[in-house]
């Protein structure tokens, strides 16, 4: 396998993959892993504020103390119950002689 500093890209003085070869080399092992700790944080920061948007939109979930696992179960349970209630109005529609299109009844 070919060493990525030795394509053409990284040759071409002032391309962005020099820039960024010669960013990665400047980087002490300490700052490399400060990095990594960093972005780490961020993407569980991203991940705890998707749950807490989840968690704010299934009834019984908000202000409440609970697992990611609580909330994915909750949310499981709660869009099963909105499918059911859905099948049901379908149900009632075509009971009263209403059309329902095929791809609504899905």
């Amino acid at each position: 396998m070919a060493d990525p500093r030795s394509s053409s890209l990284s040759q071409v003085p002032g391309s962005p993959a020099e820039e960024g070869l010669e960013r990665s080399q400047r980087l002490t092992e300490q700052e490399r892993k400060a990095n990594h700790i960093s972005s780490e944080q961020k993407r569980r920061l991203h991940i705890r504020e998707g749950f807490e948007r989840i968690a704010q939109l299934v009834p019984g979930m908000a202000g409440q103390e609970r697992s990611e696992g609580v909330v994915l179960c909750g949310t499981v349970d709660y869009l099963k119950k909105l499918l059911q209630e859905r099948r049901a109005m379908i149900g009632a529609l075509e009971a009263n002689g209403m059309n329902v299109e095929p791809h609504l009844k899905k």
